[in-house]
């Protein structure tokens, strides 16, 4: 529905202006699905597929760097040193930090592995490379550890004990797992929460959570005729098991830690006696302008410089607030420094290319198809067996299709044929193969449309109120659609008459009066009429309604469209009708450009409407106030009128 602004102006929402359907362009040139949103569009993926860093194509969950090595995994170390067990969870890429409270925040490492149906077999013209050999389901593991009397905070280890930590690291040896505990995918979620002890006085203390979630990756080719594979799947648990016993006992004594771009960071802290220290920023921010800002894309946090830094070349960053820069897929491009999201990776394949990870080396698309962007790994083909020119051809134009369509017209590759595109779409350029949905809630009047602005919005727009309200024409101030039958009823509170502004009506005269607007007392033709066009008048009106109630209809024909209208009413008191007529009917308040100018502008409108519908409210506007909206002739006329109305005796 139409809304108001703060100024008072009427604004409709519904015309060509509005979002387009890219999905509607070539499916928004996604691989798979593609699902339109508000001002946006995204593509999706079947299960066992995620989206490819392009943001359009789909690849196998698995993540995997070029030539089939995989991405870096994150390795849980655990060492005994003086007595006590140390672990460190390294994490060089997939990392993922988010602060949920002052309290809480969550850290993820990896890609979690989708059990269940191995991913549907793809085109083998298409088909990725992959570095994951045949899948079986993940081993997990979840356990839950508290720590008491301290807070989540995640903060850099401190000096101290790293250098003590160094030393004694020296005479401990690892346990229980080494190079073997590579995990696919962690999740710790860190909570806090003050408890306080029954029947004693002491103040709360506070205690800290954490949960954590692994899986390790068991991969089938692992299994022999020595150990098959219900038995490697078991050694693996046994081992993730034995890992998180371990873990427990180095969180229960402060000495787990999670390593982010060489800092190592502690997850919780126990409290500090004394006062406490005013809270700096968390992790991941940095104090500017006296305010607390998330590191920026392109960077991440240095828990050592405790500053935001640079991605290095290499990496990128495309998510705020994070603590470490994620690998590029590829070396094969300079890369920059700072990089915002992979695409400043370097090494894309250019448009016209592809290859199985969107970088470099490239092939070109082949004959008979296309694809007009970089980074693809795959190629879009002409279809109905049609081919290209050359080889690496950016878009459909470059199919040698049998027929070159014109605007309005989409290129069926089935029949070989020009199709109009249906009503609710159009195409403005020469040969295409798709056909562009209509923006919003609009549609066309006719099939083969060539232009957005033929989308029209099909809604009978207005605001009716009590005191003041507006009707107009489907898709204002676009051109009204054919075929219309709008239909507005003004009904006023009890003993409050409708005064009506015509500011300005476009309807073409050439249809012999096919579109027509007509103002009466009710549905029958016979009722009082107040008003009745189907006729184009560029000079405002405003006159009184014949009747207490109005109904109000506007009917459009197939021929010929116009602008329409945008027509705004007030109520008044019934016993203000002498000095409403005599307002309207002065030929001075349409005699000079000026004063119809004031009734053409929605601003000085409202304003005027606030006097009709309330003549008391005149003297709450001061004199300069009505001299910079009015001019000085148009005040001279109401002031003459309104005063002699309201103070007869003066």
């Amino acid at each position: 529905m139409e809304r108001k602004t703060e100024t008072g102006e009427y604004q409709s929402p519904t015309n060509t202006q509005e979002h387009i359907d890219e999905c509607s362009i070539n499916n928004g040139s996604c691989e798979q699905g593609c699902l339109n949103t508000q001002g946006a569009y995204e593509c999706v993926c079947p299960p066992g597929e995620k989206l490819h860093w392009n943001k359009k194509d789909c690849v196998e969950v698995v993540k995997c760097l070029p030539n089939g090595k995989p991405a870096p995994r994150a390795q849980l170390t655990c060492a005994r040193s003086a007595g006590l067990e140390v672990c460190s969870l390294s994490c060089p890429s997939n990392a993922l930090y988010l602060a949920d409270s002052e309290n809480s925040y969550t850290l993820s490492c990896g890609v979690p592995v989708q059990a269940g149906k191995p991913p549907p077999k793809r085109n083998t013209t298409l088909v990725l490379n992959t570095c994951a050999e045949t899948q079986a389901p993940p081993i997990k593991q979840k356990a839950r550890f508290k720590i008491k009397d301290a807070k989540c905070h995640l903060k850099p280890r401190s000096k101290e004990k790293h250098r003590d930590a160094a030393k004694q690291s020296l005479q401990g040896g690892q346990v229980p797992c080494t190079d073997d505990c590579q995990v696919t995918f962690v999740n710790l979620k860190c909570d806090s929460s003050k408890k306080r002890r029954r029947g004693r006085k002491s103040p709360a203390k506070e205690v800290s959570h954490i949960t954590a979630e692994f899986e390790m990756e068991m991969k089938e080719g692992e299994a022999s005729d020595g150990c098959n594979v219900d038995c490697v799947r078991e050694r693996l648990k046994q081992r993730l098991q034995s890992a998180m016993r371990t873990l427990r006992k180095s969180i229960n004594k402060q000495q787990f830690y999670v390593q982010f771009s060489g800092t190592d960071y502690e997850m919780a802290q126990k409290a500090t006696r004394g006062p406490e220290a005013p809270e700096a920023c968390s992790t991941g921010q940095v104090l500017r302008d006296g305010k607390c800002v998330s590191c920026g894309l392109g960077t991440f946090y240095s828990g050592e410089q405790e500053q935001c830094v640079l991605c290095p070349a290499g990496s990128y960053q495309d998510t705020l607030g994070q603590l470490s820069c994620e690998p590029c897929p590829s070396t094969e491009g300079p890369g920059v420094t700072g990089a915002r999201n992979v695409s400043q990776c370097g090494g894309q394949c250019p448009a016209g290319q592809s290859s199985s990870d969107g970088f470099r080396p490239c092939q070109p698309c082949a004959l008979g198809s296309y694809q007009h962007e970089a980074g693809r790994v795959l190629c879009f083909p002409c279809g109905g067996g049609l081919m290209t020119k050359h080889e690496g051809s950016l878009s459909f134009r470059d199919c040698e299709a049998k027929v070159h369509c014109a605007p309005g017209h989409h290129y069926n590759s089935t029949s070989h044929r020009c199709v109009r595109c249906p009503a609710g779409t159009y195409q403005a350029e020469f040969g295409q193969n798709y056909c562009i949905t209509c923006p919003g809630n609009t549609t066309t009047d006719f099939d083969g449309a060539t232009n957005v602005s033929q989308c029209k919005n099909q809604l009978c727009g207005g605001e009716l109120g009590d005191f003041m309200g507006y009707i107009e024409s489907p898709n204002y101030p676009g051109d009204y659609p054919s075929n219309v039958d709008c239909i507005w009823t003004i009904n006023p509170p009890h003993k409050r008459r409708i005064l009506i502004v015509v500011p300005e009506i476009f309807l073409p005269i050439e249809d012999e009066c096919g579109d027509v607007l007509v103002m009466r007392k009710s549905a029958l033709p016979t009722s009082i009429t107040t008003y009745e066009t189907c006729q184009t008048y560029e000079r405002p009106i405003a006159f009184t309604s014949r009747s207490r109630k109005l109904w109000i209809q506007f009917k459009s024909n197939e021929g010929n469209s116009g602008k329409g209208f945008q027509v705004p009413y007030v109520t008044y008191d019934e016993d203000y009708q002498q000095l409403i007529e005599d307002i309207v009917r002065d030929g001075r308040l349409y005699a000079s450009e000026n004063h119809q100018e004031i009734l053409k502008d929605k601003k000085l409108i409202k304003a005027l409407f606030d006097v009709l519908a309330h003549p008391q409210n005149y003297f709450r506007y001061t004199a300069q106030e009505s001299k910079e909206m009015f001019p000085r002739s148009f005040i001279k006329l109401l002031r003459s009128k309104v005063t002699r109305f309201l103070r007869p005796y003066k």
